[in-house]
């Protein structure tokens, strides 16, 4: 993820780019707080081999680039990729995985095109999307939450499965997936994609362990982590409302109007607004100002076309989360929504 400052015809943010980063890092903590809960502490091992991975990287493309080895580094933006990419996998994922995802983020998506500012795409969801696409297995082995899980891994047990793919007891991370009854545990959004083929109504499948108040149980506390640190970059005018309201409005309205004609086969706003990666995507992914459109009547359409995008693919595509495709489908668009929406200058027409 790298920002950089669009200019605003009505304001300025005087902000750098590092003291900029550092507010988003700052924004993640409930959300990385409350996913370590549910998860466990595997997320921390993920962000520490992906911050160190994208420190080397960063250094290694500035040094090709005849350029001072530790400069791209005060920027923070390497370390705010790496920390969004190792939140988007599971937390006991193999260790190369991770290493892997940040490699291609850092360099490929973001150096291959001329470093900070010049990324086509986000560069953490390029990542996501690599790895999910090569390693399927690694990148579905999500645990069910800590709250109706049968096992828990001590921080030994934690690191010792990311290393060698098992636990010291010889468990597989497909068997510590083993849930209630020894059945094995999908996330809520994969839940409901599947028990619907199955021939399952949604009144009948949130009856199952997976889900809770509103929806997936843990899923809609971490998404209401992110909430409240995406509401605290939209307070300190890190990031505008324009992308979020728009993501949100593209994915929860569709989701509205299907439910009401379907309410037993297409799930509700709610469902959708507090599940998968919805609430970091719309205010800590899609909010990256380099691979977005840069005025404000783009910001919402661009938000728009995300949010409907995570909804057609949630129901109707082969991926039950959505949002790093709809993010990098959204990216591509840009030079055509900044065309038809970029501001006349004043005294210029057309």
């Amino acid at each position: 993820m790298s920002f950089r400052i669009a200019p605003s015809p009505h304001g300025h943010n005087q902000r750098t780019t590092s003291e900029m980063m550092r507010w988003v890092c700052y924004a993640l903590v409930p959300g990385v707080l409350l996913q370590s809960f549910f998860f466990g502490p595997g997320i921390w091992f993920q962000i520490i081999l992906a911050l160190g991975t994208a420190v080397l990287a960063e250094m290694a493309c500035t040094v090709a680039r005849d350029r001072p080895a530790f400069s791209a580094l005060r920027d923070n933006t390497a370390i705010v990729t790496a920390i969004l990419l190792a939140i988007s996998i599971p937390s006991l994922a193999p260790w190369w995985v991770i290493v892997i995802g940040t490699l291609f983020a850092i360099v490929v998506v973001k150096h291959v095109y001329g470093g900070m500012g010049q990324n086509l795409f986000n560069p953490a969801m390029a990542g996501y999307v690599l790895l999910l696409i090569s390693f399927p297995v690694q990148m579905t082995n999500w645990l069910p939450v800590s709250t109706i899980s049968e096992h828990s891994l001590t921080l030994w047990q934690t690191l010792h499965t990311i290393v060698f793919e098992y636990t010291p007891a010889g468990y597989s991370v497909e068997q510590l997936r083993a849930g209630i009854d020894g059945v094995t545990m999908a996330t809520p959004l994969d839940t409901i994609k599947t028990e619907l083929t199955r021939g399952y109504t949604l009144t009948e499948i949130y009856q199952g362990p997976e889900f809770s108040y509103f929806a997936g149980a843990g899923w809609q506390w971490i998404n209401l982590g992110f909430l409240v640190g995406g509401l605290l970059l939209i307070q300190q005018r890190i990031i505008s409302w324009h992308i979020p309201l728009g993501f949100l409005g593209g994915l929860c309205i569709p989701a509205f109007i299907a439910h009401i004609f379907a309410p037993d086969l297409m799930p509700g706003p709610i469902v959708h607004a507090l599940s998968g990666a919805t609430m970091l995507g719309a205010f800590f992914i899609a909010t990256d100002p380099v691979s977005a459109a840069t005025s404000n009547r783009g910001r919402v359409i661009f938000g728009l076309l995300i949010g409907f995008l995570i909804f057609v693919i949630r129901s109707w595509g082969g991926y039950p989360d959505a949002v790093a495709f709809a993010v990098l489908l959204a990216n591509m668009c840009v030079p055509l929504i900044d065309r038809y929406t970029r501001p006349v200058v004043y005294g210029h027409g057309d």
